[in-house]
């Protein structure tokens, strides 16, 4: 089954289970003549939403591309987290508005059998509902299906907080129920910032993970012919497709052919392994003893040998302009590039002399 389907069929556990949680409580409530225990099953059948919405997400962004949007919706799933996150910040808001209307006004809790078996059923099945709802969302990477767990547990936790401040109460006549609300709904609200943290940062364009730039870097360089992988960078369309580009550096003795075949076997592996549509750029290294090969290791050693720099690659000498240029990747704590292109122009005229250099900054974006 792949990875929408796993999806959708979880969200239909989530609104099965709630549509049944809500018909149980209704039939009590009708039952009992209780008008609390049958708003409680209306407030369950509005946490079903959270399902429904990861349903329509899910559907909505494994529509195939077209002409308006050539990358396909897979963004569409984290605009349906957004909500689902938002869902549960406003389930915290309301639940802290209440609890401090309780610290302000408490009143003594009067719960009847037939409501303590109702509010204990919900807890449990809550629970264990957003157990595996958010199990679920965090093995096929779906910030939704997360939201949407979360959601269904914290209902529980409140429900659970309520019943025990009661206890407490009818025990030991001491009211926490406004202090205890307060304190879970804090946390609630936290929770859903963090919730929303997630898709927004994959919007604008998250840093990818330490694990997948290993992953990428491990595989390319096993490729026959790579001598070397560098400036990765990816643009994320959903958890199924990332649109890249990587450079690989090569010998100059390569033929056009040979690096044809050798960024194909590449870009094919990037989709088959991660879903990456990747182009590559290939850089010349010098070989050899020639005057190409003297200036790029010079040029490369004393630039390696200078504070502040992570990377030295893509050195290319223009013998009908007599001119160099190589890339240079800084740390984070170069915030002038242009002066520190001055410093290191001054440090290669003893290696170089005569040569004019034009050194490139490359900005960091996936180490």
């Amino acid at each position: 089954m792949d990875r929408s389907k796993q999806i959708i069929r979880t969200s239909v556990v989530g609104i099965v289970t709630n549509v049944l949680l809500a018909g149980f409580k209704a039939l009590v409530g009708l039952l009992a003549h209780s008008v609390a225990v049958i708003l409680d099953a209306v407030n369950n059948l509005s946490d079903a939403l959270s399902s429904v919405i990861t349903i329509i997400g899910t559907k909505l962004s494994v529509r195939p591309a077209d002409n308006k949007h050539p990358f396909g919706y897979g963004r569409v799933e984290y605009f349906t987290a957004i909500i689902i996150a938002v869902i549960v910040l406003t389930t915290g808001v309301t639940s802290l508005v209440e609890s401090i209307k309780k610290i302000i006004n408490p009143t003594e809790p009067d719960y009847t059998t037939v409501t303590l078996i109702v509010i204990i059923a919900a807890i449990v099945t809550k629970l264990v509902l957003g157990w595996y709802v958010r199990r679920q969302g965090k093995k096929l990477d779906s910030d939704a299906l997360v939201a949407s767990g979360s959601d269904a547990l914290f209902d529980a936790v409140i429900t659970l907080a309520t019943l025990i401040s009661a206890g407490i109460m009818l025990i030991w006549n001491v009211s926490l129920d406004g202090y205890l609300g307060a304190l879970i709904s804090l946390l609630i609200i936290k929770a859903g910032i963090e919730m929303l943290a997630s898709p927004i940062n994959q919007l604008l364009g998250a840093k990818v993970s330490p694990e997948l730039i290993h992953a990428i870097k491990t595989e390319v360089s096993a490729v026959e012919g790579v001598q070397g992988v560098f400036d990765i960078i990816l643009h994320g369309y959903g958890p199924n497709l990332s649109i890249g580009s990587l450079h690989v550096a090569v010998q100059d003795t390569m033929t056009a052919r040979q690096i044809h075949s050798l960024t194909r076997r590449i870009t094919e592996m990037m989709m088959a392994n991660h879903g990456i549509i990747m182009t590559v750029g290939v850089y010349a290294n010098a070989t050899g003893d020639d005057k190409n090969a003297r200036l790029q290791k010079d040029v490369v050693q004393t630039l390696a040998r200078q504070e502040h720099i992570i990377q030295v690659h893509g050195f290319y000498y223009d013998e009908s302009a007599g001119s160099i240029s190589v890339d240079v990747v800084p740390d984070r704590s170069v915030t002038d590039d242009a002066a520190f292109v001055c410093l290191l122009l001054e440090q290669l005229k003893a290696a170089v002399p005569g040569i004019p250099v034009s050194i490139v900054i490359d900005h960091n974006y996936s180490d």
